[in-house]
């Protein structure tokens, strides 16, 4: 059964569309609250409220270009954290530093000593081409989770660390056993988060993560790849590195409850689904078709998610497909009034959206009839 999505509206990019932008996010947490459309550019952020009518647009300026980490923004959008190659360092609009840790280097060749400003490597390839480690607040704006590299008296070791947002101050830390770069899921509770850690194999795990305002511990997913958290926050959407199925996960403790093959989207959902038993990787046949699920997805509903899938072999754009995580069953393909590209994208709730193919607007849905 085909699902039709309706087009809500249609918002330009900030910063306009180039190869030097990264693509436009809606952050918001997943659980309600305002949503922010944000865009980095090599000099600045630039942050427009999607909800406030006339709001005007807030513009960051960025510490180094945007191949050099990640950055993310404050729910109220008024402080910009920076995750680069020897910092995690909090910027507001003046250009003003709020707060910055520093910490050991990300390139593959490791420095010895830490670099004070940018100037210094900024002709460096291996920094040019570091691990891009990363950043995420907490859904109340309290707390920032940072993924950082120890200094080089700790071995180059990779930490997990809880930050107070408003000041920078070091609250807690866990060594995390990773090498790789990463991605932050955020969650509903300010208290839980998730960590995707690419270690480039079938082996890269996830962490997830819990602060109870003393400790952070985390459990330990090999083999995952977190995707959004549900708006309820009872759930968590992941998939496998090899993309070969959907898992449901317990956000309470990162249990994994039931998977989905990728096959079964091109069946139409018809598929076998597995309570808690992992699907076996199937090598693909040479010259057959097969379905890998991608590397992001929206959860607009509590009963419903909406995910991608491609055909390697095809040169198809992307599908999307209607899921009922309860089941882990899908519902059918999602149609769209035009061409949509990429991915799925969280964009708050009952909403999820997708950025046009020039990366010049990004276009937001929901479901018709709800």
């Amino acid at each position: 059964m085909t699902v039709s999505a309706r087009h809500l509206a249609t918002v330009p990019a900030p910063l306009g569309s180039s190869d030097r932008l990264e693509h436009l996010r809606v952050l918001c947490p997943p659980g309600g609250g305002r949503r922010l459309l944000v865009q980095r550019g090599d000099a600045e952020v630039a942050v427009v409220e999607l909800d406030a009518q006339g709001a005007p647009e807030i513009r960051i300026p960025a510490p180094w270009p945007s191949g050099y980490g990640t950055v993310t923004v404050s729910p109220m959008g008024d402080l910009a954290v920076f995750s680069g190659v020897h910092a995690v360092r909090a910027v507001d609009p003046t250009g003003a530093v709020r707060w910055e840790l520093r910490h050991g280097c990300w390139s593959e060749r490791v420095c010895e000593a830490a670099h004070l400003s940018f100037d210094e490597y900024a002709n460096d390839w291996y920094h040019a081409h570091a691990s891009r480690a990363s950043a995420a607040f907490s859904s109340d704006g309290k707390l920032v989770w940072a993924h950082v590299c120890r200094g080089p008296d700790a071995d180059h070791e990779e930490e997990w660390v809880v930050l107070d947002a408003a000041d920078g101050t070091l609250l807690g830390s866990a060594r995390t056993g990773t090498v790789g770069s990463s991605f932050h899921t955020p969650h509903p509770d300010p208290a839980r988060m998730g960590l995707t850690v690419g270690e480039g194999d079938e082996e890269s795990p996830a962490l997830w993560g819990h602060w109870d305002g003393r400790t952070l511990t985390f459990r330990r997913l090999d083999e995952t790849v977190l995707l959004a958290a549900s708006p309820d926050g009872r759930h968590v959407l992941a998939t496998d590195p090899g993309q070969w199925s959907l898992s449901l996960l317990r956000a309470e403790d990162g249990g994994d409850l039931r998977r989905l093959g990728g096959a079964d989207a091109d069946a139409g959902g018809a598929g076998a689904v597995s309570p808690v038993a992992p699907v076996p990787p199937v090598p693909p046949v040479p010259g057959e078709d097969q379905v890998w699920w991608g590397f992001e997805a929206a959860f607009p509903h509590e009963d419903v998610a909406v995910v991608g899938s491609e055909v390697h072999g095809e040169a198809t754009a992307p599908r999307h497909w209607l899921l009922d995580p309860s089941a882990m069953t899908v519902r059918g393909p999602v149609s769209y009034p035009f061409p949509v590209h990429g991915s799925p994208l969280g964009a708050g709730p009952g909403q999820w959206c997708t950025v046009s193919e020039d990366r010049s607007a990004l276009h937001l849905w929901a479901l018709d009839g709800r």
